[in-house]
């Protein structure tokens, strides 16, 4: 179940309230349909991290502006973005990159150059520390080449998705600044990251608001050029509230029911990293029955396909009830396969808030029952 006024209202938050420009994270869901709804919620650059996606946003949105942030390209995409879909932002974490990005580019003399820093996932709950990033001692060398290279230098960093606390950013400008001052470079852009967090159970974090503050304030005090930009690259934030899933309880075993989705499907983070996703029971007769814990199977033959939760439901659910899994607009589709023949059902829209959100001020009240659903 999709949401559009969720994702609209998402995008125009970001573009009014974080003073600075907003890249939206294709990779939290690349839906078509949403890109759509983020453009025309004001996002105007689009944050790729393969060709296969620079391909599918320069088909999307035409007008739109593509960085190609995965620090680690084929040399044969960048020549593609560069030259056919008119990519000039690019990441990189080391001199072998930066020499690709120069050679695919045919030296290139109006790029964008972000060095992506190695910074601490301290406040995050899910860690992007280890993989990419520049340390703190490749820094100086790595800023330097890239200005030389560069028509824009840009510095940016992933504090790790689902940051619960705007002491990440803070932590990470640290990181920034200590590498500005240790090369002695010009830098045109600092890029913040994705990170932002949604609403979940058990993850209650401070409102957006105080995280763009905290950025903005450091930003302010870093020694850049007053003409410097600030960049984010929302991903969680942007699509969370956009979909949700209704998937049906074909049999109930004790404290544990098998549904119609599950690990290979929409609920990958559910299974695999032991994400805690909004649940509710939805069927026409009421339930009075207490809450109580549940693990959930889904559809395939395998072990794996198993989400431990727990999962609060009415105690007296079983088999043929519905269930609702909120906040799925980030990872959910992205993630799912074909895996048993167990793929995609339908998708509608609905008009009902999510089940959490981060942009509405009252608590959400909702009335599923009562929904309407546009085919």
């Amino acid at each position: 179940m999709v949401r559009p006024h969720a994702a609209r209202r998402a995008a125009r938050f970001f573009v009014e309230r974080f003073q600075g420009k907003s890249l939206y994270a294709v990779k939290a869901n690349p839906s078509p349909a949403l890109l759509r709804e983020l453009w025309d919620g004001g996002i105007t650059h689009y944050d790729v991290a393969s060709i296969a996606e620079v391909r599918l946003v320069a088909e999307t949105l035409p007008g739109a502006t593509l960085c190609f942030m995965h620090p680690v390209k084929a040399e044969e995409a960048i020549r593609e973005a560069y030259v056919d879909h008119g990519v000039r932002t690019f990441s990189l974490d080391s001199i072998e990159e930066l020499e690709k990005i120069v050679r695919a580019t045919g030296e290139a003399t109006d790029l964008t150059l972000c060095v992506r820093l190695r910074v601490p996932s301290d406040h995050a709950k899910l860690s992007l520390a280890s993989k990419f990033g520049a340390a703190q001692d490749e820094a100086k060398a790595l800023l330097m080449a890239a200005r030389q290279a560069a028509d824009a230098l840009g510095i940016c960093f992933h504090v790790g998705s689902q940051a619960m606390s705007p002491a990440a950013y803070l932590q990470a400008m640290a990181y920034v600044r200590a590498a500005i001052v240790g090369a002695a470079v010009t830098v045109d852009v600092i890029d913040v990251g994705g990170g932002f967090p949604s609403i979940y159970p058990g993850m209650d974090p401070a409102p957006l608001e105080a995280y763009f503050d905290a950025i903005h304030d450091a930003f302010e005090a870093l020694p850049v050029s007053y003409s410097a930009e600030l960049w984010a690259e929302p991903g969680r934030a942007l699509s969370a509230e956009y979909a949700s899933l209704l998937v049906r309880v074909e049999r109930r075993r004790d404290d544990e029911l098998y549904i119609n989705d599950g690990a290979y499907g929409a609920l990958y983070d559910a299974a695999h990293v032991a994400w805690r996703f909004p649940v509710a029971l939805v069927r026409e007769r009421e339930s009075n029955a207490k809450l109580v814990p549940f693990s959930f199977y889904g559809p395939t033959c395998d072990d794996a396909d198993h989400m431990a939760g727990p999962f609060l439901l009415p105690a007296d659910i079983g088999p043929g009830d519905y269930i609702e899994i909120g906040m799925l607009g980030a990872y959910g589709c992205a993630m799912r396969t074909g895996f048993n023949g167990f793929t995609a059902g339908e998708t509608v829209t609905v008009t009902d808030e999510p089940m959490a959100s981060a942009y509405v001020e009252a608590p959400v009240e909702r009335k599923r029952l009562s929904n309407v659903v546009t085919l």
